[in-house]
């Protein structure tokens, strides 16, 4: 999977040593750009709707470029693009023209309502047009956004001292009457039945849904062992005896089309471990999990991928309504994958859900999607604890999407445990995703590590942290020993939560399993724009950096900042820094005496 590179061959590196072994890689002989194909392959296409044209007294707003960022959330800056479309009165509205070459019979809209008085989300339509006849009224909620960053109470209290940010949601809908035909426009319109104080309209995402697909031969369907697709009674049990049908005479499970309530009697998870499990489409079935609210740790609804497991075309949704406060909001993972003997999902749309927990030996995701999760959108890892069946080793991650993430959207998490016992994550490679606009931590996350591959992912409108943020996380977080980041498209990043930036480099601390240890990254022919502060960031605390073929361009502050206080090596070629803002440099190091820059070619040489 990983390709193979001198960093690999090393132990836990520091020191000189660990900058000899990031020397070695060298830097190419030309330097690059970004890949042209960064990114997702997907079947639908996004218009923003701050490009459309504005009806009544519609409003774009949008966060200026080179402004202060603050320190708390606002709808700028969790918007895609760092801007929407406000509709306040009877009258407003949006319209888009259909440029995307897609004849659109499905339309997602990210879009935001106001939370209700006392929290719990208010309900609203919104009124499609197409070529401006009446099409639809769009039904939209907030009951699963609104979180309230440190209150005393709990997540969606607004009166308990909290500071709100998770303010959008992706509404799939399918298009009543005849598919939008390229060309045609779409308005959104706020008539006077359409009753919420206002709307935020973010984007449109213009898709053709395929038909329900055929049923697999002789495979095993759900709903002769009970389930029922049609969400009103609950098909735990059946879905898992069918599952374990499928298992034991080697067919594949197959869930027709229809919704599928799971979880409303009793908390425990469906294991398809060693099965093969099919839906007929991220659009026709789905699987959605309704455990009673408040919910508890005991009462568990995420779903098990293990040795041998096929999971593709369907959807996983939720009640959930936050992470944390020990399951009460019933925001349990979507899937937990794990096993020594390898797991393939593809083509699995995640929705209102912890993170896609993904651990275990040979494991394959791709071509999923991910919606408004309450965690990571895709999290590889080692479970945190010594176990053969996840240690997060040749793990491939590619052609993956998610938009609205609780956490890094994309991450790579390796953990020694309480312990110190977990083995550190080898030879994963996370290549051409897509993350938009995570309302929490980074677009994309290297958290420690042996030969971890980042190639042609595309990160956009990063809310709180940082594009991509390279090092470690926590305590007892196993240090980066190699990583290579290379032909990424990173734009934003820099935002609220602190002060962040595009890019951030950075190390164990004081306080660390690994204090001592060093931070060794190549970073590699990626393209770096529209920080909302510097483009990229060494950081504390010991980091040894080959960064070539790079540009940054439009950073709100530096293109290229080594704090104060780092200690390390670069080896700096062929990077460019264009388009500042006045007053702004190129290229500035805080800590000449203690990380040793070399190179040539760089555009501030």
């Amino acid at each position: 999977m990983a390709s193979a590179n001198p960093l690999t061959r090393r132990a836990l590196l520091g020191g000189a040593a660990g900058a000899a072994a990031v020397a070695a890689l060298g830097a190419p002989a030309a330097a690059q750009t970004a890949s042209a194909t960064a990114g997702a392959d997907v079947p639908w296409a996004t218009l923003g709707a701050q490009n459309g044209t504005l009806g009544g007294g519609a409003a774009v707003r949008r966060f200026v470029h080179g402004s202060p960022v603050g320190s708390v959330a606002t709808l700028e800056l969790e918007a895609t693009g760092y801007a929407l479309v406000e509709l306040k009165a009877t009258g407003d509205s949006v319209t888009l023209r259909n440029t995307t070459g897609i004849r659109a019979n499905t339309l997602v809209v990210r879009a935001a309502l106001p939370d209700a008085p006392n929290g719990g989300g208010v309900q609203a339509t919104l009124n499609l047009y197409v070529n401006g006849a009446f099409r639809q009224a769009l039904t939209l909620s907030s009951a699963q956004t609104y979180l309230y960053r440190g209150g005393t109470t709990n997540p969606k209290d607004p009166h308990g001292g909290g500071a709100p940010h998770r303010f959008y949601n992706d509404f799939p809908f399918k298009v009543t009457g005849a598919a939008i035909a390229p060309g045609s426009t779409i308005t959104l319109k706020k008539d006077a039945a359409n009753t919420a104080a206002w709307y935020a309209i973010d984007c449109v995402d213009f898709e053709a849904a395929p038909a329900p697909l055929a049923r697999p031969a002789n495979s095993i369907s759900v709903i002769d062992y009970g389930a029922d697709p049609t969400f009103q009674t609950d098909s735990t049990t059946a879905i898992q005896n069918a599952v374990n049908a499928g298992r034991a005479q080697g067919r594949t499970v197959w869930l027709p089309a229809g919704k599928y309530l799971t979880h409303s009697l009793a908390g425990v998870p469906l294991d398809l471990t060693g099965a093969t499990v099919q839906g007929a489409g991220m659009w026709h079935t789905t699987v959605y999990r309704r455990p009673p609210l408040p919910s508890s740790n005991t009462y568990r609804t995420k779903i098990t991928v293990g040795s041998g497991t096929r999971l593709s075309d369907l959807q996983i949704d939720s009640n959930a309504v936050y992470r944390g406060e020990n399951r009460a909001g019933a925001a349990d993972y979507s899937i937990e994958a794990q096993g020594a003997g390898g797991w393939t999902i593809e083509r699995v749309w995640t929705r209102h859900c912890d993170a896609n927990w993904l651990s275990g030996t040979g494991g394959t995701v791709r071509h999923c999607r991910s919606s408004d999760s309450y965690g990571d959108g895709f999290n590889v890892n080692n479970s945190n604890v010594p176990n053969p069946d996840k240690l997060g080793h040749d793990m491939l991650v590619e052609h993956n999407y998610q938009r609205g993430a609780g956490d890094d959207g994309f991450a790579v998490y390796s953990d020694a445990g309480a312990s110190g016992q977990s083995a550190q994550i080898e030879r994963v490679t996370v290549r051409r995703n897509t993350s938009v606009a995570p309302y929490w931590a980074n677009g994309l996350r290297i958290a420690g590590g042996r030969d971890i591959e980042f190639r042609d992912n595309l990160v956009d409108s990063v809310s709180s942290n940082s594009a991509i943020d390279i090092g470690i996380y926590g305590v007892t977080g196993f240090p980066l020993e190699s990583a290579v980041v290379d032909g990424n498209v990173l734009i934003g990043g820099g935002g609220w939560n602190s002060v962040r930036h595009g890019v951030r480099i950075t190390s164990p601390n004081a306080e660390s399993y690994f204090a001592d240890e060093y931070t060794n990254v190549v970073f590699t022919n990626n393209t770096v724009k529209d920080s909302l502060r510097a483009g990229i960031f060494i950081d504390l605390w010991r980091n040894h950096v080959v960064m070539s073929g790079n540009t940054v361009d439009h950073p709100a502050e530096q293109g290229v900042y080594i704090r104060s206080n780092v200690t390390g090596t670069g080896e700096f070629d062929g990077n460019e820094v264009v388009n500042l803002l006045p007053g702004e440099v190129q290229y500035a190091n805080d800590s000449a005496a203690t990380f040793t820059v070399t190179g040539s070619g760089n555009s501030w040489q």
